[in-house]
């Protein structure tokens, strides 16, 4: 059972941002402090991306473990309607593996970059940071940080 009354619960979901998380705002300030220029959320790509390179085409997403569903500590199921949560998470999980194979048909390079990976107890930004640099030196189509990959 919820501790919070509906109300209450609807308020604190209301509270969760879409856009400029703080995930994303430590990824754009690397970015733009190494001198990558970027673009956000561009509307005529697959998915709108959180992060769009477009001297290097790749396209970056940076995923909440929770609402995409990563599999790590982060990712938990409310106890209550869980029916409406799973089917809610697994049409996430659909739609961003569609948006990734849309991207990459459209010949766009993809990372996705997932929450825990920039905080929490096992966070290693440098890890990331490297990833990042390396990723977009690269050829590599799709790369996902962390341990889990969406195929």
């Amino acid at each position: 059972m919820d501790v919070h009354s509906p109300e209450q619960r609807s308020f604190n979901m209301s509270r969760i941002r879409g856009k400029d998380t703080q995930p994303e705002i430590m990824v754009r300030r690397w970015l733009w402090a190494n001198g990558y220029r970027y673009r956000l959320y561009r509307k005529d790509l697959p998915g709108k991306p959180d992060i769009v390179l477009s001297k290097y085409r790749a396209a970056i997403f940076v995923h909440g473990c929770y609402w995409h569903r990563h599999g790590c500590r982060m990712t938990t199921t409310p106890e209550s309607r869980k029916d409406f949560w799973i089917t809610k998470f697994n049409d996430t999980i659909k739609r961003d593996k569609s948006n990734v194979r849309a991207l990459l048909e459209k010949s766009w390079r993809v990372m996705v970059i997932w929450e825990c990976s920039l905080h929490g107890k096992d966070a290693d930004f440098d890890l990331v940071a490297k990833q990042i640099k390396d990723f977009l030196h690269s050829d590599v189509r799709y790369f996902a940080s962390g341990s889990h990959v969406i195929d």
